[in-house]
């Protein structure tokens, strides 16, 4: 059950997948705004159509005019997804107006804003949320106010299936989850303690039907928590920074004219994760480039300062390029090189021959020797488990056995001793991709190929069959059930297994939808 239902997990990351990271999240803002939009004529949300109009368009300009005049005076290349997302989540936070003097003051919140991700940065990371900074400073101004308007029940349905969308592609549903519990949970509790103070009488179900429906959480978990930027990189640090976020916003605290409510508490929260994350960005020169199988490209780059990350941990490579595609500059690989390897760090991806690349594909393949680029954070918690008695299965299709490789040269590297079998498939034999480098470790490879693969080396044996499916690996790996499972590789690989993975310990996966 537990990998049936990762497996139609992986196919909705898939095809979610095609769409950058910030793309989506604008594609879903402006689908929330339209609603909201039409919501307004009928008047079942608080701006009137007008002034949503009139506070957008401010926005919209002084978010894309800041950004754009920042950008040409560092000579980067122009974006402008970035500003109107923050242009986006400011006019649903601010309370819209047709006051000219009030539209000015918006329009400072947003230049602030913008302002704030190249001023409040470290090593071209933003730290804080900008929307949350603009408003922030805006309030504490005493220039105006945010209203949060979006914490309405009307739009509560539409938020949840738009954030659900953003959620399934950045892989942070189970953080939001826990921000959303945290903070209705004290927000309950707070109206509780509240109301009993003041000898008032309170209907639970009424309070938090209130507290979720109502509020601002929903809208700022699913488009503001969820912010890869300004997360930490493993997931108990992710989660902690949620409980924190969320205690903060059920229960605001009140520092004078203003508390920390909303926006304070993320930015609260944004500082927690900066502790973690300070050290995760990093520059990287381009020391080399090659083809180390028919389709398989690997990049080698060295770093000026160490790099810190867990074998399995991915790395997101920004390549600023002209006419971006839908999926933007920025993609995350993960790291082949083990930790000990420093300070190198490899990467590797597939080039499809005769394909149709994306434009960020086609930007790596032009990279020289000699450049920089930014890793702009290093993720993921699949990591082997701590306790090295744990019997472990790798199951790697193509390009997806990159991380193992990361894992057990590492392992190598410190004499670790596990049990541990690799199931190794690609189409070819020629396209088994760091055949050497795993073959040094001496850990066990069942190999599954169309073709012969001989002569194999010790410790390596070929599967019985030309593909892997859930009765050839039960087949291959009799002792899977006491075993714990990593699957890296397409969607489609997790499907497949599904049946058999379903009998391991415990099942992490991998997937990804291509580059």
């Amino acid at each position: 059950m537990i990998a049936t239902l990762t497996a139609a997990w992986t196919r909705m990351l898939g095809s979610l997948g095609r769409f950058s990271m910030y793309r989506l999240v604008l594609l879903a803002l402006a689908l929330l705004t339209v609603v909201a939009l039409v919501l307004s004529v009928f008047g079942l949300v608080l701006p009137t159509p007008l002034e949503m109009l009139a506070t957008g368009a401010v926005l919209g300009v002084a978010c894309v005019g800041a950004n754009a005049l920042i950008q040409r005076m560092l000579r980067m290349p122009m974006r402008h997804e970035s500003s109107l997302i923050t242009a986006y989540i400011l006019l649903f936070i601010l309370r819209p107006t047709l006051v000219p003097l009030e539209l000015l003051f918006i329009g400072l919140a947003g230049v602030v804003a913008v302002v704030s991700k190249y001023v409040i940065a470290w090593r071209g990371r933003h730290i804080l949320n900008p929307a949350a900074v603009g408003a922030s400073v805006l309030t504490i101004s005493g220039l105006g106010a945010s209203a949060w308007w979006v914490g309405t029940p009307v739009l509560a349905a539409p938020v949840i299936v738009l954030g659900l969308a953003v959620l399934v592609r950045t892989e942070r549903l189970r953080i939001v989850a826990v921000f959303v519990v945290v903070a209705v949970g004290v927000a309950v509790l707070r109206l509780a303690v509240q109301s009993q103070a003041a000898g008032v009488a309170i209907d639970v179900a009424t309070v938090l039907e209130f507290a979720l429906l109502s509020s601002p959480f929903l809208f700022l978990g699913a488009f503001m928590l969820s912010e890869p930027l300004t997360l930490p990189p493993r997931r108990w640090q992710q989660l902690t920074v949620a409980a924190v976020v969320g205690v903060l916003a059920g229960w605001p605290i009140p520092l004078g004219s203003v508390s920390l409510g909303q926006e304070r508490a993320l930015l609260i929260g944004n500082l927690v994760a900066f502790i973690w994350a300070a050290h995760q960005t990093v520059r990287l020169r381009l020391r080399d480039a090659s083809m180390i199988t028919p389709t398989v490209r690997q990049l080698t780059f060295e770093s000026q300062r160490p790099v810190r990350f867990s074998p399995g941990q991915y790395v997101e490579l920004e390549v600023p390029h002209a006419h971006a595609d839908a999926r933007g500059t920025r993609r995350e690989f993960s790291i082949v090189s083990a930790p000990s390897d420093a300070p190198l760090v490899r990467i590797a991806y597939r080039v499809k021959e005769g394909a149709r690349e994306s434009s960020y594909k086609r930007a790596l393949a032009t990279a020289e020797p000699g450049v920089d680029y930014a890793a702009t954070g290093i993720w993921g918690d699949f990591v082997l488990p701590r306790d090295t008695s744990a019997p472990v299965l790798l199951v790697a299709a193509g390009i997806g056995v990159t991380p193992f490789v990361s894992q057990l040269r590492e392992m190598a590297a410190r004499g670790e001793s596990r049990d541990v079998v690799l199931v190794y498939s690609a189409g070819q034999a020629a396209e088994l991709a760091f055949r050497d480098e795993l073959a040094a470790t001496g850990v066990p490879v069942i190999v599954v190929t169309r073709d012969d693969p001989s002569p194999l080396p010790a410790h390596w044996r070929r599967a019985d069959g030309i593909r892997i499916d859930a009765a050839g690996l039960l087949r291959e790996v009799p002792d899977l059930s006491a075993r714990h499972a990593y699957v890296s590789g397409p969607p489609s690989l997790v499907a497949d297994l599904s049946a058999a993975l379903d009998r391991a310990r415990s099942l992490t996966t991998d997937a990804f939808a291509g580059y």
